[in-house]
């Protein structure tokens, strides 16, 4: 416990001097009622209890607790708060215009984003990459909202899909510097040491899960999951999937969880899967933040306060039941 004015302790000094002045006072009051009592004028009074004892006490603690009250006392306090790091990577190839999910797989995930933005506490960074043939990190990770949502506002559903480039553009994010190719089993281990370690951090993945290009997603999840990032992909589009027209051709889309289960075992994540945009949002309420324990400054004066009024209260009730008066 910290206090704000210790200068306030001084006050402490004023109570030897109350003390004292009680005292001298309860002694006179008792010579002069022994006298009166030897001249037969009042009833001899039987010398005082413990409980009559105690009372003066309490009194005497109440000034005491109400000095250290005006210093102002600060105490630290441990409080649960969520924070962490969560990229959120949209798939934004051609197939995420399908609308197996209305209005497009990409419009409901970003209407869903939107409300999972909204809902963090200020303790968490959020980012968002777009990934189509490559990775983009269009919002490095911030507690700015504003800015988060303006980037994925800015989201349109263009180009082919390469997964594995979408999650190094979001452990790039989290990294702060281009991870562009992913570890050979000859140098993993440098690799793996010169990226770093960011555990308390997720990347939520919304796509469809069809891969069209290299690298490899799982290899590039196994390479997230020795940084200690967590990937938790959102399966979006149906099994049944949709029929796109693109520049007069018809190309049939539909989800692939396979890749999507394995590139969330991999890391420790969990695969979640959205058919409609109401699920969609449910699943952003389920991702799980890390909850850690913060020591947070908290001005206690109003709590010693209460402390010293219960013991002042506590002394003059005793001293009236015993004495019928408070000094």
């Amino acid at each position: 416990m910290t206090l704000t004015w210790p200068w306030a302790l001084l006050g402490l000094l004023l109570v030897p001097v109350v003390v004292t002045g009680f005292r001298r006072l309860l002694r006179r009051q008792e010579e002069r009622r022994g006298e009166l009592a030897r001249q037969g004028l009042v009833v001899s009074v039987p010398p005082r209890d413990r409980w009559a004892r105690l009372a003066p006490a309490l009194l005497v603690a109440a000034l005491v607790v109400l000095v250290v009250a005006m210093t102002r006392p600060v105490a630290a306090v441990a409080e649960p708060r969520r924070e962490g790091t969560v990229v959120l990577a949209f798939d934004v190839s051609t197939s995420m215009s399908a609308t197996d999910i209305k209005p497009t797989r990409l419009e409901a995930a970003k209407a869903a984003a939107r409300q999972f933005i909204d809902k963090q506490p200020p303790s968490v960074r959020l980012g968002v990459v777009a990934f189509g043939g490559t990775g983009l990190v269009t919002e490095r990770p911030t507690t700015d909202k504003a800015a988060v949502l303006a980037a994925v506002n800015r989201l349109d559903a263009q180009g082919e899909t390469s997964l594995g480039g979408g999650l190094l553009g979001a452990l790039s994010a989290i990294a702060g510097r281009p991870i562009t190719k992913v570890a050979t089993s000859d140098a993993g281990s440098d690799e793996e040491s010169n990226i770093g370690y960011y555990g308390g951090t997720s990347i939520v993945v919304l796509t469809d899960g069809e891969n069209t290009t290299g690298p490899d997603p799982r290899d590039v999840a196994e390479l997230i999951s020795a940084a200690g990032v967590r990937i938790e992909p959102i399966g979006l589009g149906t099994p049944e999937g949709a029929v796109l027209q693109v520049d007069g051709f018809s190309i049939a889309t539909a989800l692939d969880k396979a890749t999507l289960q394995d590139i969330a075992e991999a890391t420790g994540g969990t695969y979640r899967e959205a058919d409609d945009a109401a699920s969609l949002a449910n699943i952003y309420d389920s991702i799980e933040l890390n909850w850690t324990m913060r020591t947070v400054p908290h001005e206690v004066t109003s709590l010693v306060a209460a402390l010293a009024a219960l013991l002042l209260a506590a002394g003059a009730t005793i001293s009236v039941l015993r004495q019928g008066r408070v000094v």
